[in-house]
């Protein structure tokens, strides 16, 4: 189940602009992009795709950013699924053959309308060929059949192929292909035995790109490959981190925060500040953290209006920071207000240059308009904007009056981390900048990306949202560039601006007037406290002791809770009594498949109890990217479970047998394997703090000679300072001598253990990596 873009309706060339973080498992070969049709009646039509296999996306390392020709889809070419296969060269002269043990496959195509296939497999070599039962309505079929074809002596020595294929069986019309599998005979002959899992391939057709004809997509994509080790090997780096800013140094740039710093680049700021974000959370540092880095940037920062308006790692983190634990609080205060300017869908205009006086677009404004307006004919332009200056008032009217009166709403760590910044003489224009500029006027501008509404704007509504994030970005400027623009056809607007920063400035005064003594040691945990919920809304739970009720009254609507501890839910937020599965018995968190129930995007949470019994509680939420969320919440939150079962079944167990591999016995064996590999990632879930640090020790380690060259390998302490002194001082005093010296040993020793631990990170990799190659060694691998 990976995302789904939102559906830009009526448009030859949409924009999505959406950003999607994926965990693949390590062994994928191949990524695909679909470019559909969405209908709303039939299934979807699919208008081509792109497929880029793991070489082509590993080649660039810093990704692949092109217009890319979509495709024609060929269903030959579109296969999935693995077969389970036995393989025995017979020798007993004079006679030569080859038995071939069809056991099982899994996660086949589904080719039927229903969702699934009718498969049978069938082998070839040299124009012979024996074929297994046809298994209907599956895509999971237990075959157990053995078949066997002779050989001629010659035909094995001569380095040919031996041929597996699965078929879908059609009553009317032809098979249609579900891939294959090709072996050298000479495999056999180095090991006679061969038993295993094998991918199944496609038939190889030469796909052109059909010239552009079928459109073109552009993407940007980036693949990072990381073996996330034991927890054991990053607490030194993790010490390392805290120290920083629990203990800051006497000498500002040894850290190892600014020698990260120092070696980030700008591409990659903003994932290391989100990262940084996280692990500070889960320390419970956050705040100590973003106050140091502000605190740095104030200092050298010597213009109070240029304060934080650049991409460093201050400005990022706390960017960062805001999105990590302030999104409810963003959809609290936002989401009614953006709904209504959705629904509403009015012609708003100020600039001449675009006002469009057609009767049609006139006759709909007139309609919404709060006082009557004399209609001749068409509006004029001054008429179009009075009534688009009193549309945009109200809105802004409502957006600064649910903004200003939040402040019991806002997240307590924010108010602190604000609180902080203030006291660090930065009066009103950083911290509104911050939660203006950086925050809201974001959101109200791409509401999609912030996960506030499920689609993009249409083009009227979209302009209404920039005209809006103009004006709330001069609200959080405090008004101080009015008037300065290119952009002067937004003056009748400065009134309520100027008018709106009296009443910003007393918001901010609320906002950070808390008592961080209560807060400090609560707050900042707030994201892994079992009371607090990283998930929650509403989904449809299925009644599990009821399986013969029809859809309607099968499903209940309940509101669930996502925890690090627990999984729960009731019948509405405010209900007193819940029901609650502890994450740590969690044991799989699955797709089901559609013909399960006919119903689309469904999961199941497989839970253990005490006496080893499974139990499954299957979930249906309101569309793929739901679903995808919540996979990946609730697999974050068990990813370190123990008892993680390595396979799963897709289907339901109903009328007497399994809907996907169609054995009858309930307790059998999942017949598909689980995706332990958490699906997205996003701001509001950092439960994974050991990939977290592992992204900052590759960065550190692809920095490591330019920390080397500045601290290590520079001149001799003495010798240095003195030369820079003396350019400035024919004289120089041992006391400063004897400091400089000091200061830059301290630097050598900072960098020096920082170094280390990124050397012994490297070694514990390089060390996994020799045994994992010892261990594969010794396996016999299907070829």
């Amino acid at each position: 189940p990976y995302p789904r873009t939102a559906t830009v309706w009526k448009n030859l060339n949409p924009f999505w602009g959406e950003e999607y973080t994926l965990h693949l498992p390590m062994g994928f070969h191949s990524l695909s992009f679909y470019v559909m049709d969405e209908d709303t009646i039939g299934h979807d039509d699919v208008i081509g795709k792109i497929s880029l296999n793991k070489e082509a996306i590993g080649s660039q390392a810093k990704g692949l950013d092109n217009w890319m020709n979509l495709t024609r889809v060929d269903p030959d070419e579109e296969v999935q699924g693995e077969i389970h296969l036995g393989l025995e060269l017979l020798r007993d002269p004079p006679w030569t053959g080859l038995r071939c043990h069809v056991i099982e496959a899994r996660d086949l195509a589904p080719r039927d309308i229903s969702g699934t296939s009718d498969p049978f497999a069938r082998i070839l070599f040299n124009n012979r060929t024996a074929e297994t039962s046809i298994i209907k309505k599956t895509r999971f079929p237990h075959w157990d059949e053995v078949l066997e074809l002779e050989l001629e002596g010659s035909e094995v020595a001569e380095g040919r192929s031996l041929t597996l294929e699965v078929w879908d069986w059609d009553l009317v019309g032809k098979n249609d292909f579900l891939g294959k599998v090709e072996i050298p005979l000479e495999c056999l002959q180095r090991s006679p035995q061969v038993r295993g899992w094998f991918r199944l391939l496609p038939l190889g057709n030469m796909e052109d790109d059909a010239g552009g004809k079928l459109g073109a997509l552009r993407l940007t994509i980036r693949l990072a490959e990381d073996r996330i080790l034991p927890s054991m090997y990053y607490q030194p780096l993790i010490d390392l981190l805290v120290e920083s800013v629990i203990c800051p140094a006497e000498v500002e740039d040894t850290t190892p925060l600014i020698m990260l710093e120092e070696v980030t680049t700008v591409e990659s700021r903003q994932d290391v500040a989100m990262t940084l974000v996280k692990i500070y959370l889960g320390q419970g540092l956050v705040v100590p953290f973003l106050d140091y880095l502000n605190m740095r940037e104030v200092n050298q920062t010597s213009d109070p209006n240029t304060l934080f308006r650049s991409n460093s790692l201050a400005s990022k983190a706390m960017e960062q920071f805001m999105k990590a634990v302030g999104m409810l609080y963003l959809h609290e205060v936002l989401k009614p207000i953006v709904n209504r300017i959705f629904d509403e869908k009015k012609y708003i205009e100020l600039d001449p240059c675009k006002i469009e006086l057609n009767r049609s677009r006139v006759l709909i404004l007139v309609a919404f308009l709060p006082r009557r307006i004399p209609f001749k004919g068409s509006a004029s332009e001054a008429e179009v904007r009075e009534s688009s200056l009193e549309l945009l008032r109200a809105y802004l009217s409502d957006i600064m009056d649910s903004i200003v009166g939040s402040v019991a709403q806002c997240p307590p760590v924010m108010r602190v981390a604000f609180k902080q910044l203030h006291k660090r003489d930065v009066k009103y224009l950083a911290i509104s900048g911050f939660f203006f500029l950086r925050f809201f006027a974001p959101a109200i501008l791409t509401p999609k990306l912030f996960n506030l509404r499920d689609h993009h704007a249409d083009t009227r509504t979209s302009r209404t949202l920039l005209l809006l994030a103009k004006a709330v970005q001069s609200i959080g400027n405090l008004g101080l560039q009015l008037g300065h623009g290119k952009e002067q056809w937004m003056a009748p607007l400065h009134p309520f601006i100027l008018q709106s920063v009296s009443c910003v400035k007393d918001f901010l005064d609320k906002l950070i007037d808390i008592d961080n003594e209560n807060v400090s040691e609560v707050h900042q945990r707030a994201v892994f406290l079992p009371s607090v919920t990283v998930k929650e809304g509403y989904l449809h739970k299925r009644k599990a002791e009821s399986p013969q009720l029809l859809t309607r009254f099968a499903f209940k609507k309940r509101y669930f809770w996502l925890s690090s501890e627990t999984l729960s839910y009731a019948k509405s937020p405010d209900w007193q009594v819940r029901s609650s599965i502890p994450v740590q018995r969690i044991c799989a968190v699955e797709r089901v498949d559609e013909n399960a129930f006919q119903q689309q995007n469904m999961m199941q949470v497989v839970t253990q109890d005490n006496d080893g019994q499974l139990h499954t509680m299957y979930i249906l939420c309101k569309n793929v990217n739901a679903l995808n969320q919540w996979l990946s919440s609730i697999r974050k939150a068990s990813i370190y479970n123990e008892r993680m079962l390595p396979s799963f079944h897709p289907g339901a167990h109903r009328s007497g047998k399994w809907s996907c591999c169609l054995q009858s016995d309930r307790t059998v064996h999942g017949c598909s394997r689980t995706h332990s590999a958490v699906t997205l990632g996003d701001w509001s879930d950092p439960l994974d703090p050991d990939a977290e640090t592992q992204t900052i020790y590759r960065q550190l380690l692809h920095g490591r000679d330019k920390l080397r060259k500045k601290y290590l390998e520079s001149a001799d302490a003495e010798t240095a300072i003195d030369q820079e002194e003396r350019k400035h001082s024919p004289r120089i005093r041992p006391d400063r001598v004897e400091r400089s010296r000091n200061f830059h040993e301290h630097r050598m020793a900072a960098a020096a253990r920082l170094l280390d631990v990124v050397q012994d990170l490297e070694r514990a990799h390089q060390a996994f990596e020799r045994r994992e190659r010892e261990e594969a060694a010794n396996e016999i691998l299907p070829p």
